[in-house]
C-alpha cells in the first residue's frame, strides 16, 4: 500500500510559554498558531546534584506546542481535560516574568504528592502519532518563530514562541552514524552467494559529469512485505558492513559494492531497535513474540553486526496487568541495554543477556530512555491529576540503574526527546496548553541556557514518521548537530521565493542565543548529519533536477562547502520519499526508511540504498 504523504510538517511549533491571559492556543491540524504576545527571557535555577532541597524556585516553562498523544506520566497517554496552569501561572518569575517549569530539582526517585499513577484512558488504542520529533508524532516539529523570540526557562534549553500564517514543510529525516571509517576491500559472500548490490558501470553512471561523485551501488528491496509495508531500522555501519532491520530478518551488507554479506531471519516482525549497537558491534533488537495481531513487542535478541550471528535471546517479563501494552524503546549505553515502556523498564548487560536492574522503588518510574556515552532517563511521577503530569529528567548508572542526579521541570512539562546525550539537550511538551520546548543541562544535571529564535526563524527536526502505541522512543531524531558548546539545527523550508530553501541555525548553548545562520544555495534546502572534523556535516537534499551533496559548515559559520557531489542525473533515485543520509569513511549512503507500494511488482522495484563515492 502507498506510504502516505510525510512531506508536511506538524502543525504548531516550538512554543514559548505565555501569561495565563495571553496563551496563544494552538491551531488543530492544518492550521497555524496565532503569534503570542512578548515574553521577557527568564533564567532558570537549578541546584547542583546532591545540594539541599529547597521550595520550588520560581521558573520559566519550556514551551513547544504539544499534538494530540503526546506521552503523559508513566508513559500512558492521559485523557484530554481542562487545560492546566501555565508554566508562568501565579507565581512572579525573576526579573518580573512568569514562572515556568523550573521547579525544585528532588533527589533521585524522590516522592512526589499526590496519589495514584496516571492512568491512560484506553489501554491498547494506538496513540494518534508516531515518533516525530516534539509533540508531533510522526512528522517533525518545527519550531515557528514569534513576533519576537522567547528564551524560556525549562532546563538549559531552546524555546521559541509560536505564530503561523506560514505553509508549513517537512524536511526528510536525514542523520549521520558515529561509526568506524569501514574499510574499502571488496565483499567476500558469507551469504547466499548471490548477493544484491548492483555495479556502479551500469547506467547509473553514464550521465556522471566532471567532479561529481559515482554511484557505487544501490539495492531494491527482495522481501515480501505485507500489505501496509514495514518500517526500516538502522541502518548501523560497524567496519565494512552497513546493517539494517525490515520485516522479519536483519541483513548485513558490504559498504564497498552493497552485496549481501550476511541475512538472520527472524520468527516475528522486529517492532523495536536502539540506536546505536555497543562499541564492540553488538545490538539487541525487539522481536513480536507471536506472528498474531495480538503479539506483544516482547522479545529480544542479541546479534553480532560484524557477523551476523545471533547471540541470546529472552523475554521481558511481563510486571503486571498493565505492562507490555505500550510499545518498547530500546537503548543502548556501554554494554547496558534498556527497555522502557509504560509504567515499567529494567536492564541487561548486552554481552551475555544478564539482567542488570528492573523497575525501582518509589513514586517516581522511568519509562524512557536515551544511550550512548551516557544514559539518560525520562521519568513519570505519581500525582493526583493525570492531565497535569510531573516528569524528570536522570542520568542513571548503566550498571545498578541508580540516579546521578535529577531535574524536575514545573507540572505538566513532559519529557519528549533527546535530542542530544553530550551535550545534553532535551525536549519538553505541554499537552495541555500545546507548547514545547527544549533544555540543555549541565554534567551536573543543573540548567544550562536556553535558545532564543529570531524573528522569522522557524528551526524544525525530524524524528520519524513510524507509529507507537503509547510507549516512547527518546532517540533517533535527524536534522540536528551539537559539539560542546554549540547546537545545530536546521528550519523549515522557506517557500516564499522561486524555490523551497532553509538555513542551519547555530545556537550558543551557555547563553541560548543565535551565534549565526548559514543559507542553504539557491532553491536548496539542507540539514546537519552531525559533526565531521569540528565541521558542521550537512545534507544538501536533492532537487527535481540537482544531485544531493555532502557539505560542512565551518565552525564559525560562512557558505556550506561540498565535499562529495552527488550525480544530477540520478537525483530521481536519490530523491527517497522518506530516507536517512549517512556520510562515513568519504562514503555517503541514502538508506530509505520505510518501504511501501501499492502492488507486488512495485514493491520489489523500490529503491532501499544508494551509495556515493569518488
Amino acid at each position: 500500500m502507498t506510504q502516505p504523504p510525510s512531506q508536511q510538517p506538524p502543525q504548531g511549533g516550538f512554543g514559548a510559554p505565555q501569561d495565563p491571559q495571553g496563551t496563544p492556543q494552538p491551531p488543530q491540524p492544518q492550521s497555524p498558531p496565532a503569534a503570542p504576545p512578548q515574553m521577557p527571557p527568564v533564567p532558570p535555577q537549578t541546584p547542583p546534584p546532591g545540594a539541599p532541597q529547597t521550595p520550588p524556585p520560581a521558573q520559566p516553562g519550556y514551551g513547544y506546542p504539544q499534538a494530540p498523544g503526546a506521552q503523559p506520566g508513566y508513559g500512558y497517554p492521559q485523557a484530554p481535560g481542562q487545560p492546566a496552569p501555565g508554566p508562568y501561572a501565579q507565581q512572579p518569575g525573576p526579573y518580573g516574568a512568569p514562572a515556568g517549569p523550573y521547579a525544585q530539582q528532588p533527589g533521585p526517585y524522590g516522592q512526589q504528592p499526590g496519589y495514584g499513577y496516571p492512568q491512560q484512558q484506553y489501554p491498547g488504542t494506538p496513540a494518534p502519532g508516531g515518533s516525530g520529533s516534539g509533540p508531533f508524532k510522526g512528522k517533525p516539529a518545527v519550531i515557528i518563530g514569534a513576533a519576537v523570540a522567547v528564551l524560556l526557562v525549562a532546563g538549559a534549553g531552546i524555546f521559541f514562541a509560536t505564530s503561523g500564517d506560514d505553509d508549513e514543510k517537512k524536511p526528510v529525516a536525514k542523520s549521520s552514524s558515529g561509526a568506524p571509517d569501514p574499510s574499502t576491500s571488496p565483499t567476500v559472500d558469507q551469504g547466499d552467494g548471490k548477493g544484491d548490490g548492483r555495479e556502479a558501470n551500469d547506467d547509473l553512471n553514464a550521465g556522471r559529469k566532471d567532479g561529481e561523485a559515482k554511484v557505487l551501488w544501490l539495492t531494491k528491496n527482495d522481501v515480501d512485505l505485507p500489505r501496509n509495508g514495514a518500517d526500516v531500522y538502522g541502518p548501523w555501519i560497524v567496519g565494512d558492513t552497513i546493517v539494517k532491520g525490515m520485516y522479519r530478518s536483519v541483513v548485513g551488507y558490504s559498504v564497498a559494492d552493497g552485496k549481501e554479506k550476511w541475512k538472520l531471519p527472524l520468527p516475528a516482525d522486529m517492532c523495536s531497535a536502539p540506536g546505536t549497537a555497543t562499541a564492540d558491534g553488538k545490538i539487541v533488537i525487539g522481536v513480536k513474540n507471536g506472528t498474531t495481531d495480538r503479539a506483544d513487542c516482547a522479545d529480544l535478541q542479541m546479534i553480532d553486526l560484524n557477523t551476523g550471528k545471533a547471540g541470546w535471546k529472552k523475554s521481558v517479563k511481563k510486571n503486571g496487568t498493565w505492562d507490555l501494552l505500550s510499545d518498547i524503546g530500546l537503548a543502548i549505553s556501554g554494554d547496558t541495554l534498556t527497555v522502557g515502556r509504560t509504567s515499567n523498564s529494567n536492564a541487561y548487560r548486552v554481552s551475555d543477556g544478564k539482567e542488570l536492574f528492573g523497575k525501582p522503588s518509589g513514586n517516581c518510574q522511568p519509562f524512557a530512555f536515551a544511550g550512548g556515552p551516557k544514559l539518560i532517563a525520562a521519568v513519570s511521577c505519581r500525582t493526583d491529576d493525570v492531565d497535569n503530569p510531573q516528569h524528570q529528567i536522570q542520568e542513571v548508572d548503566p550498571t545498578t540503574g541508580k540516579a546521578k542526579w535529577t531535574y524536575q521541570p514545573k507540572r505538566g512539562w513532559e519529557i519528549d526527546k533527546v535530542y542530544s546525550v553530550s551535550p545534553l539537550v532535551v525536549s519538553l511538551t505541554q499537552r495541555e496548553e500545546k507548547k514545547w520546548g527544549i533544555l540543555a543541562l549541565k554534567e551536573n544535571g543543573a540548567l544550562r541556557s536556553q535558545l532564543i529564535s529570531d524573528k522569522g526563524d522557524n528551526p524544525a527536526v525530524d524524528c520519524g514518521n513510524d507509529f507507537s502505541v503509547f510507549g516512547q522512543q527518546l532517540e533517533g531524531c535527524s536534522g540536528l548537530a551539537a559539539d560542546a558548546n554549540t547546537f545545530y539545527m536546521m528550519t523549515e523550508d522557506d517557500t516564499s521565493g522561486t524555490g523551497r530553501t532553509n538555513k542551519v541555525i547555530a545556537f550558543d548553548l551557555n547563553t541560548g542565543k543565535t551565534k549565526w545562520k548559514s543559507a542553504a544555495p539557491a532553491e536548496r534546502t539542507m540539514k546537519p548529519l552531525g559533526m565531521e572534523g569540528g565541521k558542521v556535516l550537512v545534507y544538501l537534499e536533492p532537487s527535481y533536477d540537482k544531485g544531493g551533496a555532502i557539505a560542512t559548515i565551518a565552525p564559525t559559520g560562512g557558505a556550506p562547502e561540498v565535499v562529495l557531489q552527488h550525480p544530477d542525473s540520478t537525483t530521481r533515485i536519490e530523491n527517497f520519499f522518506s530516507s536517512k543520509t549517512f556520510y562515513v569513511g568519504g562514503r555517503s549512503f541514502v538508506v530509505s526508511d520505510r518501504v511501501s507500494a501499492s502492488n507486488d511488482e512495485e514493491e520489489k522495484e523500490q529503491t532501499t540504498m544508494m551509495a556515493f563515492g569518488k
